[in-house]
């Protein structure tokens, strides 16, 4: 059985909204990441991708993003504990909020990075790098229409 994660690559203008994840953090303590977090079992449910998502992006740093997610990728890879992970990431258009650390132990700090800004950091795992490539491939796309 896989868990599934969902991640929101949330854009504002030019730049990305990432964390800087709590050395805490067993999965990739204290490097770069998007926001997001584990689907939880709701029984018969619609949209749970995206209310996952809309719920972790409040509880974790405090920001509403705009209805209407664009699908960017999926990915698996093991956890620690020997758990398959199933993660995907929406790219998200903000709306409100100002982000901060609110989920202290999940996140250290919150940035707004452009993608060249990620690609750059010392602490980007190559999956945000590529996650964060994928979706600024499909917001300019969305801008030049």
């Amino acid at each position: 059985m896989f868990y599934v994660n969902v991640e929101g690559a949330v854009y504002k203008e030019d730049k990305w909204l990432v964390v800087g994840r709590s050395a805490k953090e067993e999965h990739a303590g204290g490097l770069l990441s998007l926001v997001g977090g584990k689907v939880e079992d709701e029984g018969q449910s619609t949209k749970i991708l995206e209310r996952t998502l809309h719920r972790e992006l409040f509880e974790e740093v405090g920001v509403k993003v705009k209805e209407g997610m664009d699908y960017v990728r999926s990915t698996s890879f093991t956890i620690a504990d020997g758990s398959p992970v199933v993660d995907i990431v929406f790219m998200c258009e903000f709306d409100e909020g100002e982000p901060f650390a609110k989920s202290v132990d999940e996140v250290d700090a919150v940035y707004w990075m452009t993608a060249g800004e990620i690609a750059a950091h010392p602490e980007a795992p190559i999956w945000l790098i590529d996650s964060i490539k994928e979706a600024e491939a499909l917001r300019k796309l969305r801008v030049a229409r």
